[in-house]
């Protein structure tokens, strides 16, 4: 399939289970809850050595939160709900709790609880206190700006990790340009984060490597200086810069609908702003039950 000069592969982007949840941070300004959330999503781009990958998924209105506050809603994915409550209870304490005047609520309504104030509470050394209200326990524990509060528990559901798109552009300035628009119209997306820096990755892997330790390796089908040297290259002279945006979604559609966006803004640009093709990550379907075909969702694929 070719699209206003570029070539779409006829393949798909292999996606994985994962557990997600939603939090709300809210602030007595708007800037306090931001960074907070920052802070709460700082290093966690990838589950291979992160624990979880995090995101910030958009700012709230005032209406939109439980306090009535100025908010940020951040989204987290690991591999399973034990280390996505591990990585909750981690990251909100150090980051959260943390941060000057500052809540922390559930974004979510249902799924498996984990603990968000329950194990947090016993900061305040006893002078804790917690009150329910339409049947939902919050904790308040005393700080030295007034009270954090957290809700008792915050929902896990399951969500889809690793939609990708792949970029091959004949440098490296047509290839920011062109996943930094992506990237912004991706993020869009109700749902969804993008949880590398600016939301584009360079190192993008492989499954395994020639070292036994290494769970993960470069993708050398895709790194432009091994073109002529590994036998699973798939580029030409002409591609001399590759870039990958990755995102996570609470839903499949979520993740499909991202992946929509991300792919028309780049079609939309056309072959003369220096991207020649787009292609997906995949494991030849074996890993991943969630195939995102690109044929499909491209412009007046019909998905």
């Amino acid at each position: 399939m070719r699209l206003n000069g570029i070539e779409i592969d006829d393949g798909f982007a292999e996606a994985f289970p994962m557990k997600a949840t939603r939090l709300v941070i809210t602030a007595h300004e708007r800037a306090w809850a931001m960074h907070a959330a920052v802070s709460a999503t700082g290093m966690a781009t990838s589950v291979i050595a992160c624990g979880c990958e995090a995101g910030i998924e958009r700012e709230l209105p005032r209406e939109e939160t439980p306090d009535g506050r100025p908010g940020v809603a951040i989204l987290l994915f690991a591999v399973s709900g034990k280390e996505l409550a591990k990585q909750v209870e981690r990251r909100v304490g150090q980051c959260v709790m943390t941060c000057p005047t500052t809540a922390v609520f559930a974004g979510l309504q249902e799924g498996e609880p984990v603990p968000l104030g329950r194990n947090l509470r016993f900061f305040g050394d006893g002078w804790q206190a917690s009150k329910v209200i339409q049947g939902v326990r919050y904790w308040r524990v005393p700080v030295m700006d007034g009270e954090f509060v957290a809700q008792e528990s915050t929902p896990v559901v399951k969500g889809v990790g690793g939609g990708n798109l792949l970029l091959l552009a004949r440098d490296t300035d047509a290839a920011l340009a062109a996943a930094t628009a992506a990237a912004q119209a991706m993020r869009a997306v109700p749902g969804v984060i993008l949880p590398f820096p600016g939301g584009v990755v360079r190192s993008g892997s492989k499954v395994g490597s020639k070292y036994a330790a290494l769970p993960a390796s470069t993708n050398d089908a895709f790194c432009p200086s091994l073109s002529r040297l590994s036998p699973r290259s798939e580029l030409g002279e002409e591609v001399r810069c590759v870039l990958e945006i990755v995102v996570d979604g609470l839903t499949e559609a979520d993740v499909a609908a991202s992946m929509r966006a991300g792919l028309a803004t780049v079609v939309e640009r056309g072959a003369q702003a220096g991207v020649s093709r787009i292609s997906a990550g995949n494991y030849g379907g074996r890993l991943g039950p969630f195939h995102f075909r690109l044929h499909a969702l491209a412009p007046g694929g019909g998905a």
